[in-house]
Formats: structure tokens, C-alpha cells, sequence
């Protein structure tokens, strides 16, 4: 399968809409939540006005001109923060359709941003993942490491300075 990794355009920031609803694990496939769910305001600050702020940043994955996946960080105080006193941290989002996962696209995706960041002299990341949730062994693929938990998520950091 060939496809290719580059910034995601303005005019497709609507799309994260349906990665963000994508992004939420669900481990029962069969009793999905309703997508009206990413209108609640703690899921909301993950796209709310995305791209109108300097920490900003979004890559997606294209198939045959298809939008597949897509990874994007911003400072904000999300499921993710590790640091409340600084505002030099970006909290990850991350989701690959479901056609599309297992291909190594969000592996790929996820680097392509680690390198952004790592270009733009950021020093650390974060993200939360939930406990269960498949994706945890690619962030640790990746150089996340938890940094704390609570009863169902892991909150992980990657040191982008090192």
C-alpha cells in the first residue's frame, strides 16, 4: 500500500472531528458511544479552533488522496498534562482508521511529529492512553514513558530534548 505523511492542510481541520471520535478507545465494538460524545468540553480542547494557536501542529496519513490517519498536538490542559506551569509541553492526539491500522502508519506518523517537535526545540510531550488500549506498546516504540496513572489511563511524557 503506498502512502504518504505530510502536514494537514487548513482547510481539513474538520476532519479531526472524526479522528477525534476515532481516537476514543472502545474496546466493544459492538456498543460504540454516540459520536456526539466529542462534544464535551474535555474532549473538544483537543480541536476546538485548531490551528488558530503558535503550538499548533498537525501531520495526516494519505492512501489514494484519502486522509487515513492523523496525528496533532497543542498546548492545552487535556486527559494528557503533565505540567501545569509551563507552556512549553504539547499534549498528542493520534487515530488511524480502522481499515488502515496494523500497517504501521501511526507508528510512522508518530515519529514524523516527534521530529517536528524535536526541530522546533520543544522539550517534552505527553498523551494519555488508556490502560488496555493496544496503542500503549507503540508509544513506548516511540520513546514515551509513563510518567503517572490514575485508575484507568497511563499518562506518558517523551523527553524530546534527548
Amino acid at each position: 500500500m503506498n502512502y504518504i505523511f505530510r502536514e494537514m492542510r487548513a482547510s481539513e481541520y474538520y476532519l479531526l472531528e472524526d479522528f477525534l471520535y476515532q481516537a476514543i478507545y472502545q474496546p466493544d465494538k459492538t456498543n460504540l458511544a454516540p459520536r456526539s460524545i466529542i462534544n464535551k468540553p474535555e474532549l473538544q480542547v483537543y480541536i476546538r479552533d485548531f490551528g488558530k494557536k503558535k503550538d499548533d501542529y498537525c501531520f495526516c496519513a494519505e492512501v489514494d488522496n484519502k486522509i487515513v490517519g492523523a496525528v496533532w498536538v497543542r498546548n492545552i490542559n487535556g486527559y494528557g498534562s503533565i505540567d501545569d506551569t509551563t507552556d512549553i509541553t504539547v499534549e498528542f492526539a493520534i487515530s488511524v482508521f480502522d481499515d488502515y491500522q496494523n500497517m504501521c502508519i501511526g507508528t510512522a506518523l508518530m515519529n514524523k511529529m516527534i521530529e517536528h517537535l524535536k526541530e522546533l526545540n520543544y522539550p517534552k510531550a505527553s498523551l494519555a492512553v488508556q490502560k488496555e488500549n493496544y496503542a500503549l506498546k507503540v508509544y513506548f516504540r516511540v520513546g514515551f514513558e509513563i510518567v503517572d496513572e490514575n485508575e484507568q489511563e497511563y499518562i506518558m511524557m517523551h523527553k524530546l530534548d534527548n
